[in-house]
């Protein structure tokens, strides 16, 4: 599902039309990621926490040549589903014909 579908489904359900939807959408993202770069986490009940986690310096491997690699100290962005979520998709799915790529 893109961005794109997101706003569709979004404005057939709530009569605004696509472009204020897409507006909307875009101030939501946007707000994710101003929050995640000054170290803030987000929590939307029933979906997840969007936090930040420190990574440690550490010396990986070239996967092609094997050579060892340093990697510096680094931050990334995670999103911890919340248990409601994660156990509808796991209800939703047990079963069911849908094939997960």
């Amino acid at each position: 599902m893109t961005k794109a579908d997101i706003v569709d489904k979004i404005a057939s359900a709530t009569g605004l039309t696509k472009v204020e939807t897409e507006v909307v959408v875009d101030g939501f993202i946007k707000t994710v990621i101003e929050a995640l770069t000054e170290g803030k986490h987000i929590e939307i009940r029933g979906f997840g926490t969007f936090k930040v986690k420190k990574r440690k310096p550490r010396i990986a491997r070239n996967p092609r040549t094997g050579e060892p690699v340093p990697l510096d100290e680094h931050y990334v962005p995670i999103l911890k589903v919340s248990r409601e979520l994660r156990e509808r998709v796991d209800n939703n799915l047990k079963g069911s014909n849908i094939e997960i790529e």
